[in-house]
């Protein structure tokens, strides 16, 4: 699912910053549907435990209380993943372009374009695709401090940065 916008000239600086408007907000509702989802899963196995403790059934009775435990610690971890994300996104939300590729760039290369934010699924405005990435994933590493003009390969792919916003 893609965010669309009614863009045209994305030369324009004002529409270089739609753009990163546009992707901000798209990567702040993957998060908010991702936390959604996780506090809904929160309540089941809270409801989960509830049930269990009116079962007396012995050993699978402990069994039982002890691995929906395990699943609250994992879905705190997923919790705790999903905050640093969002104080990763907050940072960027009046990211000024910069000539090197870093945290809140907006990268375009002759292959496909990058937002450098946070993991989440791509974005589509005015027919182009953007993938949002972390800084921390193999692609995200690779660019930056790259600048226009830079080469890299990726998945023995050769590209080439057409533009920073």
């Amino acid at each position: 699912m893609g965010l669309k916008s009614n863009v045209n000239d994305v030369s324009h600086p004002n529409n270089n910053r739609m753009i990163k408007e546009l992707l901000y907000a798209h990567c702040k509702k993957y998060l908010e549907s991702k936390r959604s989802l996780l506090e809904e899963q929160k309540k089941t196995l809270q409801l989960a435990l509830t049930s269990e403790d009116k079962s007396t059934a012995g050993d699978k009775h402990e069994t039982g209380r002890a691995m929906i435990h395990l699943e609250r610690e994992k879905l705190g971890n997923q919790m705790a993943m999903v905050d640093k994300s969002w104080q990763k996104l907050n940072a960027l939300k009046n990211h000024l372009s910069t000539n090197s590729v870093g945290l809140g760039s907006v990268v375009l290369t002759d292959n496909a374009n990058y937002y450098i934010s946070i993991a989440s699924n791509f974005c589509k405005i005015n027919s182009k695709k953007y993938y949002c990435i972390s800084a921390q994933s193999p692609i995200g590493k690779i660019l930056l401090g790259k600048k226009v003009n830079d080469k890299f390969e990726f998945n023995n792919c050769l590209s080439i940065i057409l533009e920073i916003k």
